[in-house]
Formats: structure tokens, sequence, C-alpha cells
């Protein structure tokens, strides 16, 4: 085969240099050809990946031949590139700058090393260049954020690293600041948060400037979601520039604050007075000012940041992306150990979470009706945007949350009783597993009711107001149900052998369905709590929940034996999510059977 010039198969070594040169040819413009379909360069970047053309990887005992043939393909393929950057043709120069980047992730690590200072230069060219197209510096800010990426794996070159970066941060602040689009800012963020990472000491001198450009951003309202959550990123991990406890602290302070002050101007006359004072008073100590606003340097970015508090945007973006920068810096670590202001972010969510939209008597002449339609228009996303908080502040601190433990109780089981929204309810129940793993049975003895109570309602929804408390667990711990003369109750059991009730079938007319998704997460918490106390004077209620669980599982065990009949008509979705509750619910029935209550029983019986 050799002597026709073939070679061995796809997986040969010898395809390598052959198929990079193709593309060059063929597919890779030059000064005699034009870029005539851009649509090429997603199926180029493709071959690259998938064969690996780039990376000049050979066994020891490879041919010098071949090691040869393949390392001038890529000399081959880097030189093109460097004519295409320094093009005047601006799809050319697109292109070859598109290139140049996946090649800084692609490449040998000898070259790399050997061309790093020379790439730089080039794609430094095109943020600073006046008259570049504003498509070729999106891809040089792209194709720099990977050169970063990649310089920061060798720790013996950090110094250049360092060097680049800061060259690279004051000219590209003042480029965001004059006239930055949503793809400019969108690469901006990712290189921001390379160098964040790789090279921190760079920031350093630039900290506060780069903090007011991310915060103004977050708080003009021209994000998209996915920006907000990119820049929101970058926001938490900047004080890994500075890494001392005073640097979060701050800014930690600051963006609560802000939280705060938007929230007033959102839940004016929807909640008492006193509550906006609350964090103030936590987080900024008697005789002690407060720091300068979240966005400010000085006096003059003031009248930005108040020209962005208007309720129309702080309604939809602001808070959500302060609130997710808030949660990443509680979860993400930190180099040196910090004091979090647990207190003060409890009250914050106790705020944003007790507020429903309802208006009282005295204040229903101040409020207007499409002030709070908009309000509860978006109250879900605050009350989400709050749990997520409550999530990450267990998850991050753990057992350091047992001081106010009861709060949180009170704080959940207030919220709770009126949750309806099916996401809330998976995020409670969420946050109730965090508790019980990280506290253990000092808790769960408080959150037993309230889980128990919530379990039925969620596998019982028809009868919710008849079992609202359906457990109630007296100074005897007897369980005593409300009985009702008006009807005859269903026991719990009876209730869950309609079939509808899976939250995943067809539902009568006027049948409460509960999303699988619910009673998933329900089942989950359940079985942590029967792992952590199920022996807790479990007497009064295990009974039930036994016969709940037994019902449940053997419903979702005959619901799975219906799922090969039933694929052809339904979606791949609701199939796993049923093998989903099938599991849930098994997991939560071993969990009771094994649980030392049961053991107890045993040995008693003996």
């Amino acid at each position: 085969m050799a002597a026709y010039g073939n070679f061995g198969n796809m997986y040969d070594v010898a395809l390598k240099p052959r198929l990079l040169s193709t593309l060059l040819r063929e597919h890779v413009p030059d000064d005699s050809r034009p870029f005539s379909d851009p649509s090429e360069l997603a199926s180029v970047i493709a071959t690259l990946r998938v064969h690996k053309l780039l990376s000049e990887s050979f066994e020891e005992s490879a041919d010098k031949k071949l090691v040869e043939s393949w390392k001038k393909a890529v000399d081959a393929w880097v030189e093109r590139l460097m004519l295409l950057v320094s093009s005047d043709v601006p799809d050319k120069c697109w292109a070859g700058v598109c290139f140049l980047g996946i090649t800084c992730q692609d490449c040998s690590s000898q070259r790399f090393l050997e061309s790093y200072s020379s790439w730089f230069q080039k794609l430094h060219a095109h943020i600073q260049a006046p008259g570049v197209s504003n498509f070729v510096r999106v891809a040089a800010i792209a194709s720099l954020s990977d050169l970063f990426t990649r310089l920061g794996q060798f720790p013996n070159v950090k110094k250049d690293g360092i060097s680049f970066s800061g060259k690279l941060i004051q000219p590209f602040l003042k480029l965001l600041n004059g006239d930055g689009s949503e793809a400019l800012w969108d690469g901006g963020a990712n290189m921001l948060c390379s160098i964040i990472c790789y090279f921190p000491s760079a920031i350093h001198h630039h900290y506060d400037s780069v903090e007011t450009t991310i915060a103004l951003k977050i708080m003009s309202g021209k994000c998209s979601t996915c920006l907000l959550k990119k820049l929101a990123h970058c926001l938490a991990i900047l004080p890994l520039s500075k890494g001392d406890e005073e640097t979060w602290s701050l800014l930690m302070q600051k963006i609560l604050l802000l939280i705060n002050s938007h929230l007033n101007d959102a839940f004016q006359c929807l909640e008492e007075e006193t509550n906006s004072t609350k964090v103030v008073n936590l987080l900024v100590p008697p005789g002690k000012d407060p720091p300068k606003p979240l966005g400010c340097c000085n006096c003059s970015d003031k009248v930005a940041v108040e020209a962005t508090k208007r309720p129309d945007r702080l309604l939809t973006s602001s808070v959500s992306a302060l609130m997710l920068c808030s949660c990443e810096m509680l979860i993400n670590p930190y180099p040196v150990q910090v004091n979090v202001p647990i207190k003060a972010v409890l009250v914050l969510i106790e705020r944003v979470l007790m507020v429903d939209g309802s208006v009282s008597q005295s204040l229903l002449p101040f409020v207007t009706a499409t002030q709070q339609e908009s309000l509860c228009s978006e109250l879900p996303m605050f009350h989400s945007n709050a749990l997520d908080m409550l999530i990450a502040l267990t998850k991050g601190m753990r057992s350091q949350m047992l001081p106010h433990a009861a709060y949180i109780v009170r704080l959940i089981m207030r919220y709770f009783k009126n949750c309806s929204l099916p996401e809330l309810r998976v995020k409670v129940y969420s946050i109730i597993r965090t508790l019980l793993m990280s506290m253990g049975i000092g808790i769960a003895k408080f959150l037993t009711q309230e889980v128990i109570n919530n379990v039925f309602i969620d596998f019982n929804p028809d009868h919710q107001n008849d079992l609202a408390f359906p457990i109630t667990l007296s100074k005897a711990n007897e369980v005593s149900y409300p009985n009702k003369k008006k009807r005859k109750h269903a026991s719990a059991s009876r209730s869950l052998e309609d079939k509808h009730e899976t939250g995943l079938g067809e539902a009568h007319k006027n049948h409460l369905v509960v999303p699988a998704s619910v009673k998933i997460t329900a089942l989950e918490t359940l079985e942590v709590l029967l792992t952590v106390g199920g022996a807790l004077r479990s007497d009064s209620w295990r009974k039930n929940v036994d016969t709940l669980l037994i019902s449940v599982a053997t419903n979702s065990v005959h619901d799975g034996w219906n799922i090969e009949e039933k694929s052809i008509c339904m979606p791949n979705e609701q199939i796993y999510e049923m093998e989903k509750l099938q599991l849930a619910a098994l997991r939560a029935l071993l969990a009771s059977l094994l649980s030392q209550s049961h053991e107890g029983k045993k040995q008693g019986q003996r």
C-alpha cells in the first residue's frame, strides 16, 4: 500500500500531515484566494480537533521522516496564519485570528512555548489599533483568552503572562467602557476570567477599575442572561487578584448593600419599612461609614449608578446577577479564611421570601394595580434567587450554620406553607437535604414534621386542604389526622393508587397534578431524613411514612414495567423522569428498611 502513497487507516499518524496540508491548500485562504465561505471555518476547526492535526504527538519509535513531514505541515499552517492575521482584508484577518486561537489550544507544548510571545504581539495589535473592524477585535479577544489559558499551564513562564496581561488590561477596559457590544463583552468576560485565574497579580493595580467596569455593565440593564452569568462569575472571582480577607469581605458587603438598596425600590409599600434597615445595620456597624457603592470609584460615578436604579431594570437583571455573584462567592474556595456575614445574608434572604405581592389595606391607595402586577410577575425570580443564596450559604458554611439553625428552620417552615410553585418547592427540599446532611440529627428533630407534612401534600394534592398538617407530633408523639365530618378521608396509600398521581400521566379535568420533579426531590429528602433521623422517636410517624413509600414504590415499579410499551409515544424526558422517580422511591424505601428504628424493633421482638 505504501508504494501507492496510501496509509494504514484513519488512526495512522501518516494521515495527519497529509490531511493538514489538504485543509491548508483547499479551505484556508491566502493572498491570491479569497475567503469565499466563512461557514467552512467550523468544518476546518472540527477536522483539526477530531484528528488532532496540530498536536505533533509521536511515539518514541516513530519514523523520523514522518516526524519531519508533520512538523513541516504545522510550520506551513502557522506561517499561513501569520499572513492572514496581518492581512488588511477583514474576512481573511478574522479567519486567521480565529485559527490562531485554536492553534494556541491544540498545538504541542514545545511549539507553543517557542511562539506564544510573537502570537501575543499579533493579537494585541488588534486590540489597540484604531480602525480595526469589530468582529476582528472580538475574535482577537477570544483568541487572547485561549492564549492566556494555555500560558497559565506553564509555571516557568508566569512572569511573561503577568507582563502581557498588565499591558492589555487598561486599553481593554477603555475599549469596553467606550462602546462595548454584547459580543465584545462576552469575549472580554472570558478573557478577564482567564487572567484572574492564572495571572491574578496582573489585576492587582487595576482592581478598582475592573470592579467598576463589570458592576456598571451588570446594572446597565443591557445584557443577555448568558452574559450576566459570565459577568457575575467574573465579579465573584475578582477578589482572587488580591487574595486577602479584606478584599473579599468588602466586595460581599458592597453586593449585599446594593441588593438591599434595589429591594427598597422594588418592595416599596409591600413590606414593613424597618425591613430595609435590618441588613444595613448588620453590615455597617454603628459609628462606621458605609463603603462606596458597588460600581463607584469616585463621586462622578455615583451619578451613573443612580441612573441604573430604575424599576424596569432592577426587577429583571441586576438583582438576579448580584445574587448569583454572592452565591459563587459563598461556594467558591478562597486562599484565606474569611468572615462571612451569615446573619446579614439570612436577613436579606428572609426579606425577599416574605414578600408575596400582597398589599395591606392601609397601603392599598399607594400601590397601583400595574405596579403590583409587575412585581408579582418578577417575584418567582426573586424567590428563586434568594433560595439559591440559602443553598449556597448552607453548602459553603455547613456546620458553621449551627448557631443559626433555629432561624433557618423558622424561615423554611414559614415559607414552605405558602410555597406552591414546583421550581421553588424543589429548591426548598434541596435546602433541607443540605441542612440534614451537614448538621445531622441535631436539626432533623426540628425539620421532621415539616418534611413529612409536605411530602404527604405533594403525594396527595387533591386533599391538600385536609392534609395541610396530616401528622401532628404531640407531646405524647401520637399520630393524629384532621377529622372533618363533611367527607370521608382517603388514606395516603389509597390516594396513591390513582395512576394519575405520578404527575406523569394525563390528569382529570380538575385533578391537581404535582410534577414529577417535585415528587423526586421530596423522596430524596425523605431518604436523607430516614438515614439521619430515622430512629428519632419515630414510632409516631414511621407506619404512615412506610405505607406511603411502599405505595409509591409499588406504583413506580408498575409504571416502570410499562415503559417499554409506552416508549413509542412518550418523549424521552418523560421516560427519564419515570425512571428517576422509580429509583428515588426504591432508595427511600431501602433507607426506611435499613434505619435504626426497624433494627430496634427486630431486636425487641427477639
